[in-house]
């Protein structure tokens, strides 16, 4: 087979990318599922277009102003795909409205939640919703009018901002037929309707429907005639150069302001805005007619995703779901064995939110406690604000122990907050460094070394590690699917040590013994990988390949799979977002599949499956099959040693899915998903893991 695959048999990815938004979106369509559970989708859709807008969108831009000739590696021009991702953002925003409007806000209303509107106000609540307006909103409200001495306000990337026509002259004789009013992101979005006034037993007023009622009362003596609330999406990457900085937290403090007004990419408009002020707002932002959205309700629909905190109605959610927690560590705890003792008799395996994350903050704060433990050494990339394994560091950090945070400073929107970790940690004597400048270190890995008994009765130093698909951070663990590992072996800890000691050191990089690690071994094995199946194959032996992952994008490895899809390997392939390989084509890829999970939970966990003549070599991994991964990356695939775990790997994250007949999308050879659904039969592999851990 020619490895020089044409460019169309690649997927285009800003497309593939939007393309997943929509199976999310189809999920709030899916009448099957609870009516609040349905509204939570239409927000995270809507939340990813708002991210799809910041960073694809913006790229594609940028990339057109630098060079217009640009063509993406697909071989399709930027100024063609920008223009095919906005026919396709128009026609999936206009669904998400007509959705709200004609289905999810009737069903609200009959099931007792009700969005109030102005137009349906009785005099009792437009006095309370006055009175709330004076009390609540008025005093931190700004309102600027233009004129030669109030230019155009800066507006914040996403915020909810005001355009008001008006008429006549105020105070000091000056006519400005428009002023711009920002609501201030302390201001809460929806607004509960005291029960007395409301026709329903949940009532909500948005902030809008407010504001646009009560806007004359800034404008004493002026006529309003409009009141249009407008939202503008900007690009949203920093931009840090790599070869003039010094020191990287300082160089991002000094860029995060600045991320609230990169160049401006979408802007949104109520439909009811008057063409005036649509072509003041599009010739300020400096867009054109394609990137503005005209939307029939909110501008921003991710602020509803607040609505089903606000209603106590069980029913129209997911039922409830306590995580299990591990038969070893449940075991351990009866014989009230330590954690360490446990994790040194054998490798413990934990699949997130299938099972608790308690064990992960026991780990950590077990290290900090124990007075044997020496050292902790820990990769941070997403945390939260709020975090009790980062408490454990400051608590090993205040006890005297070693610890070593390498923190990822550039992972996207959580810049802040892993600044405060490190300027936390720095202040109290932990070692904090930032990993490589120019490869963002994306691995997810404790290390803890202990002092401990050993055979002669020396004193001996033992390392224990945990090493994860995902992050470090509590509250994904409750909706993300992601496997770790707690292990004592002594070849992947030692490759552990060694990962840590690039990052934080100097030299060149070691051989790993276990661990496949890129920038350096991970793409030459993974393709080491698949060419060994192919061969197999073509010696007439059985050729299997299992991986899951959220991206599906390196040229080189796709172009791999099609060959050993052409040798006879059969290939499973389960992608949950940007895939740009194409299955089922004649000649090229008629053995492989292609299929996406959307569903209660956000796949998230990277797990890699080779037959390799019966061995069957399973990997976890906290990367994607993608350029950045493989080479812009600091990245570990890990393998699963002990059989038995190995093979709740390959049944867990794996075969569940590939049997999936109600949440799987499957791809055909044009790149268009459809739905697998088995009316009478149907099977997810979801729900299969949530009623095999509660039984447990």
């Amino acid at each position: 087979m020619n490895k020089r695959v044409p460019a169309q048999d690649f997927i285009n990815r800003e497309l593939s990318l939007l393309a997943f938004n929509e199976r999310v979106f189809a999920q709030a369509e899916d009448a099957t599922l609870p009516l609040l559970e349905r509204v939570r989708f239409l927000c995270i859709a809507s939340s990813n277009l708002d991210e799809f807008f910041e960073v694809r969108v913006a790229g594609l831009k940028a990339q057109l102003r630098l060079n217009p000739s640009h063509a993406d590696v697909d071989g399709m021009p930027a100024e063609e795909t920008l223009r095919l991702v906005s026919k396709r953002a128009h026609t999936l925003v206009a669904r998400q409205y007509a959705l709200l409007n004609d289905t999810l806000l009737p069903l609200l209303a009959q099931e007792g939640v009700m969005l109030h509107l102005s137009s349906e106000w009785n005099d009792a609540v437009d006095a309370w919703a006055r009175e709330y307006f004076r009390q609540a909103i008025l005093p931190v409200l700004t309102p600027i009018g233009l004129d030669p001495a109030h230019p155009f306000p800066r507006v914040l990337n996403k915020s909810l901002n005001f355009a008001v026509e008006l008429g006549g002259h105020d105070a000091f004789g000056r006519k400005s037929g428009v002023a711009i009013v920002q609501a201030p992101r302390a201001l809460p979005r929806l607004i509960r309707l005291p029960e007395a006034l409301s026709t329903k037993p949940y009532g909500v007023v948005m902030l809008t429907t407010i504001m646009q009622a009560c806007v004359a009362e800034l404008f004493a003596g002026m006529e309003v005639y409009g009141c249009h609330p407008f939202r503008v999406t900007r690009n949203s990457d920093l931009f840090v150069d790599d070869e003039e900085i010094t020191n990287l937290r300082v160089a991002l403090q000094g860029e995060l302001p600045q991320r609230h007004y990169g160049d401006a990419v979408r802007l949104e408009i109520g439909d009811s805005c008057s063409e005036a002020i649509a072509q003041l707002l599009k010739r300020e932002f400096a867009l054109d007619d394609e990137d503005v959205y005209r939307v029939a309700g909110p501008v921003n629909l991710v602020r509803l995703i607040q609505l089903p905190d606000l209603i106590a109605r069980p029913d129209l959610k997911f039922p409830l779901f306590h995580p299990a927690m591990p038969i070893e560590i449940r075991k351990a705890s009866i014989k009230n064995a330590d954690l360490f003792q446990t994790i040194a008799k054998r490798d413990i395996l934990v699949h997130h939110p299938y099972q608790s994350f308690m064990p992960v903050l026991d780990f950590l704060h077990a290290a900090a406690t124990d007075p044997d433990v020496v050292a902790i050494k820990q990769t941070i990339y997403r945390t939260g604000s709020d975090s009790a394994l980062m408490q454990s560091l400051l608590l090993a950090a205040r006890s005297g122990k070693e610890v070593t945070a390498v923190v990822e400073l550039m992972a996207r929107f959580d810049e802040e907050t892993n600044i405060n970790w490190a300027s936390r940690l720095e202040e109290i004597g932990a070692h904090v460094v930032y990993g490589v400048v120019g490869h963002k270190t994306h691995a997810k890995m404790v290390l803890v070394v202990r002092r401990e008994a050993g055979p002669d009765g020396t004193r001996i130093l033992r390392r224990y590690a945990h090493l994860g698909t995902g992050n470090y951070h509590s509250g994904t663990a409750r909706l993300y699917t992601d496997f770790g590992l707690f292990t004592a072996d002594e070849e992947i800890t030692s490759d552990v040590h060694e990962v840590f000691q690039q990052l934080t050191g100097l030299g060149s990089a070691k051989k790993m013994r276990r661990i496949w690690q890129s920038p350096f071994s991970l793409h030459g094995n993974t393709i080491a990988a698949i060419r060994n199946e192919a061969a197999l194959a073509n010696g007439g032996k059985p050729g299997r390949i299992m991986a899951r992952m959220n991206s599906l994008l390196e040229p080189e490895v796709i172009r791999e799979l099609y060959a050993a899809s052409h040798a006879g390997v059969k290939i499973d392939l389960i992608v949950r977002g940007v895939c740009t390989l194409r299955p089922g084509v004649k000649g090229l890829s008629e053995n492989i599949t292609v299929r996406s999970i959307v569903g209660r939970f956000l796949e998230h966990s990277r797990i890699y499956y080779f037959h390799n003549g019966g061995a069957d070599d399973v990997y976890l991994s906290s990367a994607d099959w993608m350029d950045r991964n493989f080479f812009r990356r600091v990245e570990v695939a890990f393998p699963v040693l002990d059989p038995k775990l190995k093979k709740r790997v390959i049944e867990e994250g794996l075969r569940v899915h590939i049997r999936d007949n109600a949440l799987a999308w499957v791809m055909d050879s044009e790149g268009v998903y459809h739905r697998k659904r088995h009316r009478k039969a149907r099977y997810s592999g979801q729900q299969s893991l949530l009623e095999q851990a509660m039984t447990i």
